[in-house]
């Protein structure tokens, strides 16, 4: 394998000019480096990256990384999202469906050479079980590290507790680490941990340059990446992830050429640089649903008649707005195009009157309250759906102190009851076509992760998650979704927002950009881009 030397001549001016301050000197045409090995892509967004181990976290820009640089037995890819064969060439699946057989690609080796086997398939799995972090609740209560054998050096078999009919739909986010080198950087019993922060142990299309947190994160083409380049000898020498942390310093960037490609542009910029020379909009409907979430479980929006109050004070077409036209309402908990979505009648709608009532019937009858709205800082729309709560409740005698903060800190305050904020905006992208991926945002397990943040409580909601997850019949499996769609509006956890469309503004000489409505809100998938420079 051929590693490349990135981040050289320009491309560093253009990061030393941003961390300094200083005013930039005119641009070139195109923010990617030419070099002897390839043009750099060079990616402005606005999330930090603070740990890369695959099994311990993900949320869009961790995962954009870690897709990079790892492989998994599958993957999705298109739109519709499809699972498509990946480590694993073919698979066989037993009679009753508790058991999957994976025979791998042969030939294929981790970055630093090693052979990517079955055992290193175990040993990921088994990794990712017993660190009960990250990925784990995906499939824990379907698959024990026992259960999990290696039939031969390219054959690995999964013996299930029990059926689990959205199995293969989770397995493209389990990716497969190089047990040796994770095993020779353990420290303290950590299983790698502390060094697969800001490390890699993978076989992806990319290994891992620069990292410098809040700054920059940097990946190094792998000229002989086993599974081949879609583009062939024109692949990218690399890409650069630049942290460009307000969304009008992201615009002048990409029309000043320093960089390729940018995400989470306020929905303003995107109608403004629509028909700007050079750029090219990416507008997809997805499924990442907006939702402004309670803490069920403690301070006044533990009261149910509150939050059906706030729910009915919403204006919700102000939110189609803020997007210019680009999202649509919930009707569900689920999104639209997922299979099992029913539309919930009598899902709350701006009612001030029915706001009021259920006001009255609240601990607070009479408002005099103060509740925290929290949202990702830099974050435009958030902060205007924040205006827009702080407008509507004036009519309930409410304010809401509306509070911007970094995405780490966030995700930290939502795993304790006690130091969850009383509203928390929230995206929240399906990581599966299955419509358990949201149904079990919802379970009780879910409580200490950024999706499960409202702490909702319903146990036969739960008993009802449980059991759809383990039915093999989709029969029998859409009426209960349909019952826990059903009853999880009528416990409102949450103002049913809106689902935004997918929106990135690139430079047009950048090509190989392929949607996928199961990947994150700001996520691309970096393999197949490239810079066309004639």
């Amino acid at each position: 394998m051929k590693r490349r030397s990135l981040f050289q001549g320009l491309a560093l001016g253009f990061f030393a000019a941003s961390v300094m301050g200083s005013v930039l000197p005119a641009a070139p045409a195109a923010a990617f480096e030419r070099t002897d090995d390839g043009e750099i892509i060079v990616f402005g967004g606005r999330q930090a990256i603070p740990v890369l181990d695959p099994h311990v976290r993900y949320d869009w820009s961790t995962r954009m990384i870690q897709q990079g640089v790892y492989d998994a037995l599958v993957k999705y890819e298109g739109d519709p999202a499809e699972v498509k064969p990946w480590l694993a060439e073919s698979w066989d699946i037993s009679d009753d469906g508790s058991t999957w057989t994976f025979h791998l690609a042969e030939g294929v080796t981790f970055h630093n050479g090693d052979p990517v086997t079955a055992e290193a398939v175990r040993y990921s799995f088994v990794r990712g079980l017993e660190l009960n972090k990250g990925v784990a609740w995906m499939l824990k209560d379907f698959l024990k590290p026992e259960g999990i054998k290696v039939v031969d050096d390219y054959t690995v078999e999964f013996n299930l507790e029990k059926p689990y009919s959205p199995f293969l739909s989770f397995l493209p986010w389990w990716y497969v680490v190089n047990p040796a080198q994770v095993e020779a950087n353990i420290v303290d019993d950590d299983y790698g941990q502390k060094w697969l922060t800001d490390h890699e142990a993978g076989s992806g299309p990319f290994t891992l340059g620069r990292w410098e947190p809040n700054v920059l994160y940097e990946v190094e083409a792998v000229d002989d990446y086993w599974k081949g380049w879609p583009q062939g000898d024109n692949h990218p020498a690399g890409v650069i992830y630049r942290i460009i942390r307000e969304p009008a310093a992201q615009k002048a960037a990409l029309q000043r050429g320093e960089v390729d490609i940018v995400e989470g542009l306020t929905s303003d910029d995107y109608v403004q640089i629509a028909n700007a020379p050079g750029i090219a909009i990416e507008n997809h409907k997805g499924m990442t649903t907006f939702g402004i979430k309670f803490n069920n479980q403690k301070g006044p929006t533990a009261d149910i008649n509150l939050r059906k109050a706030i729910a009915y004070a919403m204006d919700y077409d102000a939110l189609v707005q803020i997007y210019n036209g680009a999202a649509t309402l919930e009707t569900s908990p689920l999104p639209g195009a997922m299979k099992g979505h029913v539309d919930v009648a009598g899902i709350p709608r701006q009612d001030i009157e029915k706001a009021k009532e259920y006001l009255a019937k609240s601990d607070y009858p009479d408002g005099g309250i103060t509740l925290d709205y929290v949202h990702v800082a830099g974050l435009e729309e958030a902060r205007r759906i924040g205006l827009v709560l702080l407008d509507n409740l004036k009519a309930l005698n409410i304010d809401v102190n509306i509070r911007p903060e970094q995405w780490p800190n966030m995700v930290a305050a939502g795993a304790s009851i006690d130091t969850t904020p009383d509203m928390t905006s929230i995206y929240a992208t399906p990581i599966s076509t299955d419509p358990d991926s949201v149904a079990y945002m919802y379970h009780r397990d879910s409580w200490d992760k950024y999706y499960g943040i409202a702490h909702y409580d319903n146990p036969e909601v739960w008993a009802m998650i449980d059991e759809a997850r383990a039915e093999t019949d989709w029969d029998k499996r859409a009426d209960l979704y349909a019952r826990i769609q059903t009853q999880i509006v009528a416990d409102q956890p949450e103002v049913f927002g809106m689902l935004q469309n997918r929106r990135w503004a690139r430079r047009d000489y950048l090509e190989g950009f392929i949607f996928s409505p199961v990947r994150f809100t700001g996520e691309v998938d970096l393999y197949p881009l490239w810079i066309k420079t004639e």
